[in-house]
């Protein structure tokens, strides 16, 4: 029997006000969360609080709440002493991305609070006419257009060579866990951004640590400038001693532009491996855990050659990490700022508005698709993941990460030096994901272990 008219989702003719019921329910039930966690810097403690209550759960079934109650339309709040606009629907998340820098800027005041304590002059974070050397920089240095860098051969042998070493330790030891993988992944980092000689630079990226650490708590706290400064001119150090096959080379030899600021640039790169890093464990605990996809991710690796510094497409392993962080998005809230008053559906909404995409709610889906908690690579494949404007693991639009490729290149490389060697991983952590059971939507990367065989 069809539900009565009293129960069917009302439909929006524009920006609809949610409840003081409804924003507290949303600020307890996901704001919270996330800023708990740590926006930009994990908190590694409440990530595993976080992964033992499932807390994304509930911020997905609480924005799902929202679209019964109010329908597809976005929903105006306000949170914080600040207007913000929850898109409840994909076609609106393909409007906003789409309109980027202009309607709807990355620049939003949530972003530069957090963003500038470390890299002040970021293309994120820029607004007005610098804002067009800084990203044409980050997209020229890092060839967002290209499936594989010009430096991918020297990316590809410094990767399997750190993955190799680490695999070669884990044999030793029988087990694999964060910690040495994370001081592996940052010494692989530092050599393709920064070169060689910064390889065991731990002091470089302990200051941007204790300045993302600030940033997570910078709407309240102030900025900690003497260590940014400190952080900011080490940087400029490394990059300008960088060897040509690095990428701090390719953005350096951009240093000339007016406004471009190339350090401020590297110093997001650095910030956003980490996240990258997060996403190979995870991705190694799911071909871990899920055979079939395991033996498709090993007979790609055996069947692309085997040159110690053959940079390979490796187009499996790139879209079980796209999967990844489909299932578990590095960035949980996609934010846009209105540059100007925009008329939504015959409403105004203002200038200044904050817009806020939870990206869980979105990535896991309909309640109804096959893929919502499935581990699903294939689809980054056929088309499907491409075709639907919920599926964002990189942004979307004129303000999509220009660092995509470069991540992946990076991350598919890990895991097939990684499990090319002859050793089995088996996950040893306390949640462990597997086929034919809806995947957790909290999985915390600091909890999981393996033994290796």
């Amino acid at each position: 029997m069809p539900p009565s008219p009293a129960h069917e989702p009302a439909v929006s003719a524009g920006p609809r006000k949610a409840g003081t019921a409804e924003q507290a329910r949303f600020t307890i039930e996901v704001l919270l969360p996330l800023l708990s966690a740590g926006v930009i810097k994990r908190r590694p403690r409440v990530m595993a609080l976080a992964e033992r209550l499932q807390l994304d759960r509930r911020g997905i079934a609480a924005v799902r709440l929202l679209r019964e109650r109010h329908g597809a339309g976005p929903l105006l709040m306000r949170l914080a002493g600040r207007s913000v606009l929850l898109l409840l629907d994909p076609g609106d998340v393909r409007r906003v991305l789409d309109g980027t820098p202009r309607p709807f800027s990355t620049a939003s005041w949530e972003k530069r609070g957090a963003l500038t304590q470390f890299q002040p002059h970021g293309s994120l974070i820029t607004r007005g006419t610098e804002r067009a050397p800084r990203r044409r920089l980050n997209e020229e240095a890092l060839e967002t257009d290209r499936p594989l860098h010009h430096l991918a051969p020297a990316v590809a042998g410094t990767v399997r060579e750190e993955a190799r070493l680490l695999a070669d330790r884990g044999a030793v030891t029988g087990q694999l866990a964060w910690d040495d993988f994370a001081a592996s992944w940052w010494r692989t980092v530092r050599r393709t951004v920064l070169g060689d000689a910064a390889r065991d630079d731990h002091r470089l990226t302990g200051e941007l640590g204790r300045l993302r650490e600030a940033a997570n708590w910078s709407v309240l706290l102030p900025r900690r400038r003497a260590l940014r400064a400190r952080f900011l001119q080490h940087l400029r150090r490394r990059a300008e001693e960088a060897g040509p096959d690095t990428l701090a080379a390719a953005a350096m030899s951009r240093a000339e532009e007016t406004g471009a600021d190339p350090v401020s640039q590297i110093a997001h790169w650095l910030f956003a491996f980490d996240a990258a890093g997060m996403t190979v464990f995870r991705t190694l605990a799911l071909l871990t855990t899920h055979p079939e996809d395991g033996r498709r991710a090993r007979d790609e690796i055996a069947g692309a050659g085997t040159g110690p510094g053959t940079p390979r497409t490796l187009p499996f392993l790139r879209a079980c990490v796209l999967d990844t962080v489909r299932l578990w998005p590095t960035t949980p809230a996609l934010l846009r700022q209105t540059t100007e008053d925009v008329e939504w559906d015959g409403r105004t909404v203002p200038a200044r508005t904050t817009v806020l995409a939870y990206a869980p709610y979105f990535h896991r889906g309909d309640p109804h698709a096959p893929y919502a908690d499935r581990f699903t690579p294939g689809m980054w494949l056929d088309g499907r993941a491409r075709s639907d404007p919920a599926l964002v693991p990189f942004s979307g639009g004129p303000g999509v990460c220009p660092g995509e490729n470069i991540v992946l290149l990076h991350t598919s490389t890990w895991l097939a030096a990684m499990l090319e060697e002859r050793l089995t991983y088996r996950l040893a952590s306390r949640v462990r994901p597997r086929p034919g059971r809806p995947l957790p939507a909290t999985f915390d990367p600091f909890g999981v272990r393996f033994t290796v065989h």
